[in-house]
């Protein structure tokens, strides 16, 4: 018996792989015809193969909980997410000039802080930044580059061009479980990928090495580049040292660096040897307890001294995470037109600032109907989702805004696009966002597609892995520029 493909329940939202008469949408088709040849038994045998190789490959994920951290497979939906390179490279060029806008404005603030001086960007915000680092103000990174590895986050609601949901500028994850689904899609539909035009993603290790090792401060043509984790604790550990391992660099945490004379040396069994980039997946404040924490175990003493002298790189750049913030993600599109002067090419949900009285009056009138999220918080912790939230829930983010409104946005329920997923033998749609990734150094890459992110519980429109969420494989289809 196959699944009921005819009879699929859309939900009312836009499907990214069929059309409400259930036809296949550009570049589906192939993929779409091929699935609904396959009866429910074939589809759970697919589906258990990509499980029992996530399994076997170790591609985990760390979930905290009261009882402790528990280490869970990878979830992961066999049914590929697949957007078109014609709508791709508008996607591509919007997240580019958004990325370059961003480290530009990171720039000028730890510089003259010449938009708040022409009124474009408020003071504010600024003075009450929590990731504002008044440390790094006058250093001046390799290529004014401050956010090296960008995630931006995401959405569609409608036929139109995707929206950006956020942008994540501090120490963004989730580049390696896009690349094991694709090994993992591969191992278990080697036929569609004969005869589909996929654009790879195989590339990126090697050009995020390529683009640490462009940072290096000495001429050196094999300079020492190292990925610098928190340790095997951390719930992004698998990421850490999968990359490492990509990269054929060290993973090192800090006890195996040290800062001597303003340079910094990696131990090893053979003596010291000098360093000349950190990607570091450590947060700011945990990077150097003489600088920052100083209870830190985890970082390094005098690696901020360090890099302010130029003596090594760090990626991406402590104090870049002042414009990973929800309330700066609002201003993003007057940066790009202040910089750039050019008009924005993707364009942010619409969002309202409760540190203003009257865009706050708005969102407490009508908070049952909105997303309400704090500016710093990640993993989609600390956020209310409006219509699935209780009254109790509303009134208590109500008197939350009420004391701090500078620290809350609001943004209206989108209706997030959906893609069919396979739940319990049965094809049924599940909401998704999607996170590219922008590499940014001389030069700007963005992966081709990037981590499809699915909410698989039934209208939930929370994807994150720690709250239930799960994933599929984004394919971007060259179907000749049709």
């Amino acid at each position: 018996m196959s699944p009921d493909w005819k009879h699929y329940p859309f939900a009312d939202a836009f499907d990214e792989l069929l059309t409400p008469a259930g036809r296949a949408r550009a570049g589906a088709g192939k993929a779409l015809q091929y699935l609904r040849t396959l009866n429910d038994g074939e589809l759970s045998a697919r589906r258990e193969a990509a499980s029992l190789a996530m399994q076997l490959m170790g591609i985990t994920f760390a979930v905290y909980t009261e009882e402790g951290d528990i280490d869970r497979v990878w979830p992961f939906d066999i049914i590929p997410r697949i957007i078109t390179a014609k709508e791709w490279r508008g996607t591509d060029a919007g997240l580019k000039q958004r990325v370059q806008a961003l480290n530009m404005f990171i720039a000028d603030i730890y510089d003259r802080q010449q938009i708040i001086k022409d009124g474009v960007f408020p003071v504010e915000v600024l003075a009450q930044s929590v990731n504002f680092r008044p440390e790094c103000v006058g250093i001046k990174p390799r290529y004014d580059v401050w956010a090296h590895i960008c995630g931006s986050d995401l959405v569609r609601d409608s036929s139109d061009p995707m929206y950006v949901l956020e942008d994540n500028l501090r120490v963004p994850s989730g580049v390696s479980y896009m690349l094991e689904n694709r090994l993992v899609m591969k191992r278990v539909f080697p036929e569609l990928f004969e005869d589909y035009d996929i654009l790879p993603v195989d590339g990126y290790p090697s050009r995020l090495f390529g683009m640490l090792a462009s940072l290096s401060p000495r001429p050196a043509d094999h300079p020492c580049v190292v990925l610098l984790s928190p340790g095997i604790y951390n719930s992004a550990f698998f990421e850490h040292a999968y990359l490492a391992q990509q990269m054929g660099v060290e993973l090192v945490t800090g006890k195996d660096l040290l800062v001597e004379d303003d340079v910094v040396y990696m131990k090893t069994v053979s003596g010291r040897v000098q360093v000349d980039v950190i990607y570091r997946r450590i947060d700011d404040l945990f990077l150097d307890p003489t600088f920052f924490n100083p209870d830190s175990r985890i970082g390094v003493p005098g690696l901020m001294r360090s890099w302010a002298k130029g003596k090594v790189a760090i990626a991406n750049a402590p104090g870049a995470g002042v414009a990973d913030d929800k309330v700066v993600y609002a201003f993003v599109p007057e940066m790009i037109r202040y910089y750039l002067d050019q008009e924005p090419i993707l364009n942010n949900v619409p969002t309202f600032l409760c540190m203003y009285k009257d865009q706050r009056d708005h969102v407490l009138k009508n908070i049952a109907d909105m997303v309400v999220k704090p500016a710093n918080e990640s993993g989609g912790y600390g956020m209310m989702v409006g219509p699935a939230a209780s009254k109790r829930v509303h009134r208590e983010f109500a008197a939350l805004i009420k004391k701090n409104p500078r620290n809350y946005i609001a943004q209206p329920t989108l209706k997030l696009s959906t893609v069919p997923t396979l739940c319990d033998g049965q094809i049924e749609p599940r909401h998704v966002d999607l996170r590219p990734f922008i590499l940014s150094g001389k030069s700007r890459h963005v992966t081709r597609g990037g981590l499809t992110r699915v909410a698989l519980k039934k209208g939930s429109l929370v994807v994150n892995s720690s709250q239930g969420g799960g994933s599929k494989d984004t394919w971007i289809v060259d179907t000749g520029g049709r």
